[in-house]
């Protein structure tokens, strides 16, 4: 009887740590919506999940890894949209486009940058983020018909093709596409014919 209560106990324990995670996770994407993911304090999020501040850094040791947690999560979100956009023909344009318009909104992804730059990061949470880059990755790789990728200069074209997506969304995100006189349409063209198969 007693060893079958301690694994219901422990299952229970876990259920409820995940839930809380998911909790707070939760209330930071809705303060981050309102004030911003770089502006993410943990005393306003414990306050939107109704915790004690002190309860967030049970889960999350500092700001940095509730953020970095977050644009995990929005990473995952991107690279299913990758896969569903993409046709594996090597048409980069619809799969740019379903990634500009997840990360169109996305606050997190830029401050999980200037997190990754300041160094403040835990290493576990460090290499969750850079997981989920790489699973990214590797969709935007079979979304193109890129995939597999077998040596350093495919990867650097995929590289570089993200790279040049995630600049359009922030182009587009600050209004200086239309400021400097392109059109989103006319940019993904163009892109889509650099990065041909």
């Amino acid at each position: 009887m007693t060893t079958e209560v301690l694994p219901r106990r422990s299952e229970r324990k876990t259920r409820q740590r995940t839930a809380n995670r998911n909790a707070i996770l939760d209330a930071a994407r809705r303060v981050a919506a309102r004030e911003g993911a770089g502006e993410l304090a943990l005393r306003a999020v414990a306050a939107e999940a109704g915790y004690a501040p002190a309860s967030v850094y049970e889960y999350f040791r500092n700001r940095s890894e509730l953020v970095l947690a977050l644009a995990a999560e929005d990473l995952g979100q991107v690279a299913r949209a990758l896969r569903e956009a993409g046709n594996g023909q090597g048409n980069l344009a619809p799969v740019a486009r379903a990634a500009i318009e997840m990360m169109r909104t996305n606050a997190a992804l830029p401050a999980a940058a200037a997190s990754l730059e300041a160094g403040d990061v835990p290493p576990e949470a460090e290499r969750l983020f850079n997981g989920r880059l790489i699973a990214t990755l590797t969709a935007l790789a079979e979304a193109t018909g890129r995939a597999p990728v077998k040596n350093r200069d495919e990867q650097a074209d995929i590289v570089l093709a993200a790279a040049a997506i995630t600049g359009l969304a922030a182009f587009m995100r600050a209004g200086r596409l239309k400021a400097l006189g392109f059109e989103e349409q006319e940019l993904l063209e163009r892109l889509d014919k650099r990065f041909a198969l």
